[in-house]
């Protein structure tokens, strides 16, 4: 095992390269390429850097020169050889040869298309622009490089046996967490924190933690060279970018209401079993159900992304009943900010009633809380969305307003195609 306080003290004077692989990625990211290269190859996208922590103003923290030399590494990445045996002939969600030859001769000669970086107002602008299967192999890595990156200059000047100590308390407040979640064995959970972790090596640990401490009730995770190395399951299926772009390439009202439908219409015709996940909340959670095709309600379950998850869920288990499926056989995966307490409660809420399982994010892979002098370390809330397509402008509007995004005239016009009313706010932890 890898001591980590010596390797992030030797960040002083020998700079690790932060992003080791183009694997080093979530594995739902693979897979929606995969779809996009096959169904929408030549649509230009834009995707742009957010912090919606504004108080942490990360060009203040984060050395520019630091960070560039971080972006130019990865464009020097390819697949290894490993790798791409790795993605051609394992079995994923008991699928062999899930990556069609066409694809992985493409993404084996893939190179990362340049990025633009300025600082304005303590934030750095950071977008990506090109065709959509190169530039939407950014969003990952460069959210991981400036979680990383912020860590080192918030750790830079704490002395070798303080960082033993912080690491320490780290690992311990894990186990912790690991230890009263291994008291309910009906428990499913996965590693979903890439792309807001500490680092990479805390990751790891955190992933072999959850194999060891958790045994059968820990079923993968995220990440897919973490996956390939540890030999455990790779763990994802599909974003809220993929309605996103969709959307905006729709001409007219009628044809932005179908978007979110045609995305899955695509994917169905590519994937089966478990990855055949619906993540409604898009454009808000009960009019996509409402509106839904009933061959949806034939796939495997839904993952709730934002809002009251148990209302989240509660509203699936309506809408299954109201299609003639029976929820006990559904799977509802939760994955928006969740912790212990959460997870505890959602499961014992739901047992019986579906199948529930967890996608534990940054809470898992950069829980730092109260353990550096100011709250240093807390987590916060960054993200890389596509932002726009072939010029049109996206838009999200999520089941919690405090994660919309978009213009203001078209997040309008989208409340109003989509027919969605009041929502509640909630605060977004990360």
């Amino acid at each position: 095992m890898v001591d980590i306080a010596t390797r992030v003290y030797n960040h002083k004077w020998k700079v690790d390269q932060i992003v080791r692989s183009l694997l080093d990625t979530d594995f739902y990211k693979l897979l929606m390429c995969q779809s996009v290269f096959r169904n929408k190859p030549d649509t230009i996208v834009r995707f742009s850097l957010i912090n919606r922590t504004k108080s942490i103003r990360l060009a203040d923290l984060v050395d520019e020169g630091e960070l560039r030399e971080q972006l130019d590494h990865i464009r020097t990445l390819r697949l290894s050889r490993g790798e791409s045996t790795f993605l051609r002939g394992n079995t994923f969600y008991g699928k062999r040869q899930m990556f069609r030859p066409d694809f992985m001769e493409w993404f084996e000669q893939l190179r990362l298309p340049p990025y633009h970086l300025e600082k304005r107002d303590g934030q750095y602008e950071l977008t990506f622009e090109g065709s959509w299967p190169e530039v939407m192999m950014w969003e990952i890595p460069a959210l991981a490089v400036l979680m990383e990156l912020r860590g080192r200059a918030v750790l830079k000047d704490m002395g070798r046996f303080e960082l033993e100590v912080l690491y320490a308390r780290a690992m311990t407040k894990l186990w912790e967490k690991v230890e009263r979640l291994r008291e309910d064995p009906a428990l499913r959970i996965a590693d979903f924190g890439t792309r807001r972790r500490h680092s990479f090596l805390w990751q790891d640990w955190c992933v072999q933690a959850m194999m060891e401490g958790l045994g059968q009730s820990f079923v993968g995770t995220s990440n897919c060279l973490i996956a390939m190395r540890r030999e455990v399951e790779a763990i994802g299926t599909n974003a809220h970018e993929l309605p996103m772009v969709y959307s905006a390439l729709a001409d007219g009202d009628a044809e932005l209401l179908q978007a979110p439908y045609r995305v899955l219409a695509d994917w169905h015709e590519e994937h089966d079993g478990n990855l055949r996940m619906i993540l409604p909340d898009t454009y808000g959670t009960e009019g996509f159900l409402a509106g839904a095709p009933d061959w949806l309600a034939g796939w495997t379950g839904i993952r709730i992304d934002s809002g009251d998850p148990a209302t989240g869920a509660e509203t699936a288990i309506r809408w299954w009943k109201s299609r003639g499926e029976d929820p006990r056989q559904k799977l509802v995966i939760f994955s928006d900010g969740l912790d212990v307490d959460k997870m505890l409660e959602l499961q014992n809420r739901f047992r019986g009633r579906v199948k529930v399982s967890f996608g534990w994010g940054t809470l898992l892979t950069n829980d730092f809380r109260g353990l550096v002098p100011g709250n240093a370390l807390d987590p916060f809330s960054l993200v890389c969305k596509a932002v726009s397509a072939d010029g049109r402008p996206t838009v999200k509007l999520s089941d919690n307003p405090n994660k919309a995004m978009g213009p203001d005239d078209e997040v309008a016009r989208y409340k109003r195609v989509f027919d969605v009313g009041p929502q509640l706010s909630m605060d977004v932890v990360v």
